[in-house]
């Protein structure tokens, strides 16, 4: 049902786009919708919410009922059990979702950790997703920054969670991801900041991703790496990413399109691992021209 959500309530969000909340297999879920016509479903990444999509949202709401949720343990949605992080759960999850929607078959696309949930799905139910985009998607490659990779270090990951939380870590996490995230962080909107800072402050937020993270990169780099299914995937799949992409490098986005039999590429200069808030227009018109040709 569309209300208030308290303190995970999002700022900011275009008058188009409703607020709505359910359950799913028993989770409460916050997710925004949008627009009417074939489905299509936004995943976002790992340290966000629902709302790295709203500067692309109205765009594709123009031919598609865009649904966008916020994963289980980010932002407006509760924190799953102990052992719910891991990228098999994600899979479940974004199943599980389409079912409480009443959706058969989607479009899917997913940024980073979003992304690697809809490949799962692709690979597992290809019956339910009617078009793929991956969007600077994880599982592409071992290679992923330092940055990550170091939240796999015993206490680390713990403190800078505990850190994180308080006024001032949670000033300089936004700051931090800022500078990781986007080709140049000058442009970063002043909303997804201020957002950033909020999530932050959440309780719990940091240590639901802390998780999450662990659950899909460890000190070596990626745990799950698909490349070898994608000779496999039918679905129609568009693969985009930034070419200055400092979190998930550019070369996984060839390797990957090189492997898929139904696949396409699209490189965005200037770019980092956030196409969808950096280049909001070149990507919704790049996403809705490959929408409008397979979904």
């Amino acid at each position: 049902m569309a209300g208030d959500y308290r303190d995970d309530r999002p700022q900011e969000i275009n008058a188009a786009i409703e607020e709505h909340r359910f359950e799913v297999d028993g989770l409460p879920i916050r997710y925004l919708a949008a627009g009417e016509g074939p489905p299509l479903i936004l995943l976002h990444g790992v340290g966000d919410n629902a709302l790295d999509w709203r500067w692309v949202i109205p765009a594709l709401a123009r031919d598609h009922a865009v649904y966008a949720p916020d994963l289980p343990g980010s932002g407006g949605s509760a924190r799953p059990e102990p052992g719910g992080y891991s990228p098999a759960s994600f899979e479940r999850f974004v199943g599980s979702f389409l079912d409480s929607l009443g959706v058969e078959r989607a479009a899917v696309v997913g940024n980073s950790l979003g992304g690697l949930a809809g490949l799962r799905l692709a690979l597992s139910e290809p019956g339910r997703v009617a078009a793929l985009g991956l969007v600077a998607a994880a599982g592409m490659g071992r290679k992923v920054s330092p940055a990550l990779r170091s939240l796999s270090v015993p206490g680390y990951g713990r403190l800078a969670a505990a850190w994180g939380a308080r006024r001032p870590g949670a000033a300089q996490r936004a700051l931090g991801r800022s500078a990781l995230l986007f080709a140049r962080p000058r442009r970063v909107p002043r909303g997804w900041l201020k957002e950033q800072y909020r999530l932050a402050r959440i309780p719990g937020f940091l240590k639901a991703q802390l998780a999450t993270v662990r659950g899909q990169v460890g000190i070596k780099g990626q745990r799950g790496v698909l490349l070898d299914r994608l000779p496999r995937l039918q679905t129609p799949t568009l693969v985009v990413w930034g070419e200055r992409d400092r979190v998930l490098p550019a070369s996984q986005a060839h390797e990957a399109a090189a492997r898929l039999p139904n696949g396409s590429l699209e490189l965005i200069p200037d770019c980092g691992h956030l196409p969808q808030v950096e280049h909001p227009d070149r990507f919704a018109a790049v996403l809705g021209r490959f929408l409008g040709e397979h979904a």
